[in-house]
């Protein structure tokens, strides 16, 4: 049982969520994952290589939340210039090579791995905005030059995202205006950017209606792409059952028949029909199958777990007396749950089609990874969190009432320092 504590440190309720997340990412993506044994003929590679990266997952974990928080406002000083040169390179690559993964140059290869430059990003971007928030703190809020300062970094990872994959680079601004509302950026700045956002976003979306179709435009491949998902979400038509064509937008047709035919409690896990003809069953629309076959109880288990990180998560950073920890941990929550958020309205044909995965949840590689970092920092924060309830509870006694005994109160602090700064290692967490 020691052993246990010693290595689930942290907030005990986030561990939980966390396992839940991951239990049912394993049941759901080796059911989810039919379409790539069929391919590969092995039936247990698909979720053996899935259990392994969450296993790793585990570890990183374990891991990032034995890091003291202060730690992590290092990690933009060489993630964030290596993260803009990767998706400087790869987004180059995909231009000079046309190596490209369903249409677009996401990935990249290291000794044989393949990773996501933007997830490297997001994280780099989202410890540099709560650094900014937590340092350029006035009185009155944040100084009017962290707004500058957080504008040039988010721009220039937004734009060098956004060609391949522009949902992300929408996902990552939001939260980015999100977590500057939270640390007190003026709002008239914040509302003089939403307006001018939406300006550029209807003058975006006329332009994108306007071109012809095949259209060529360097760095913009995906404009196609792009105008076909909005057109197929904003022109809906009623279409009689006898001439439905379910080959036309088919993992839209598929996420939808897999959710009608479920019912309360589901089919149960590994009768899923739909997961055959869904492409990318497993990874963007895992949600659909998770309702086909744990039904409605299932995915509004999965949404409450979700909501339930946000409001722990919050509840984390309530408990901060320092801003950056406060800071991190709700842009890291933000983050994901967004993300499952914009994953589950896609599922449920609320939003337009787009490649985001569920986190923790998908299968992944270093999305599942730079999850689990999440999560462990959130964990390094609370235990930071609880040093502080546990110090505000167990005071420390007063040692003097004479001189006399000042004196030698003093010298046995004084020698006790070094050696209670070893023990009490989650006082290191103070900066």
């Amino acid at each position: 049982m020691d052993l246990l504590k010693n290595i689930f440190k942290g907030d005990k309720v986030i561990w939980i969520i966390f396992l839940c997340l991951c239990l049912i990412s394993i049941i759901e993506v080796f059911s989810a994952a039919s379409t790539l044994t069929y391919k590969s003929g092995d039936h247990w590679g698909p979720i053996t290589q899935h259990s392994i990266i969450l296993m790793v997952g585990a570890v990183v974990v374990v891991l990032m939340h034995n890091i003291p928080y202060k730690w992590f406002q290092v990690f933009p000083v060489f993630l964030y210039p290596i993260s803009v040169v990767l998706l400087a390179f790869v987004t180059l690559m995909g231009v000079i090579t046309g190596d490209r993964v369903n249409g677009a140059a996401r990935w990249m290869s290291f000794m044989g791995l393949q990773f996501q430059p933007s997830e490297l990003a997001k994280m780099a971007v989202i410890i540099a905005v709560s650094f900014i928030l937590s340092k350029k703190q006035d009185d009155e809020g944040a100084n009017p030059k962290a707004f500058k300062y957080i504008m040039i970094l988010t721009g220039l990872v937004c734009m060098l995202i956004a060609p391949e994959n522009l949902s992300t680079a929408m996902l990552l601004f939001g939260v980015v205006v999100l977590m500057m509302f939270i640390g007190r950026v003026a709002f008239k700045k914040l509302a003089m950017l939403l307006g001018g956002l939406a300006l550029v976003g209807c003058l975006g979306a006329v332009f994108l209606l306007a071109i012809p179709k095949d259209t060529d435009i360097p760095f913009l491949h995906r404009f196609d792409t792009w105008k076909s998902r909005i057109t197929n979400f904003t022109e809906k038509e009623e279409v009689p059952a006898a001439k439905f064509d379910i080959d036309k937008d088919a993992q839209i047709a598929h996420a939808r028949i897999a959710i009608a035919t479920s019912n309360v409690i589901g089919k149960a896990p590994g009768n899923s029909i739909q997961r055959d003809f869904l492409s990318q069953a497993f990874s963007d629309f895992i949600f659909a199958i998770i309702i086909e076959e744990l039904g409605l109880v299932g995915g509004a288990f999965v949404v409450i777990l979700y909501i339930w990180l946000l409001v722990r998560t919050g509840r984390i950073a309530q408990k901060c007396e320092r801003t950056f920890p406060a800071f991190l941990v709700m842009g890291i929550a933000l983050m994901l749950v967004s993300q499952a958020i914009l994953n589950m309205m896609v599922a449920v044909g609320l939003f337009p089609v787009t490649g985001q995965p569920l986190p923790l949840i998908s299968k992944g590689g270093t999305s599942t990874l730079i999850n689990c970092a999440y999560i462990g920092m959130i964990l390094s924060v609370s235990r930071y969190t609880a040093y502080l309830e546990e110090k505000k509870e167990n005071p420390a006694p007063l040692l003097t009432q004479s001189e006399g005994n000042e004196t030698i109160a003093s010298e046995a602090q004084t020698a006790a320092e070094p050696t209670a700064e070893v023990l009490n290692s989650d006082a290191k967490f103070e900066e």
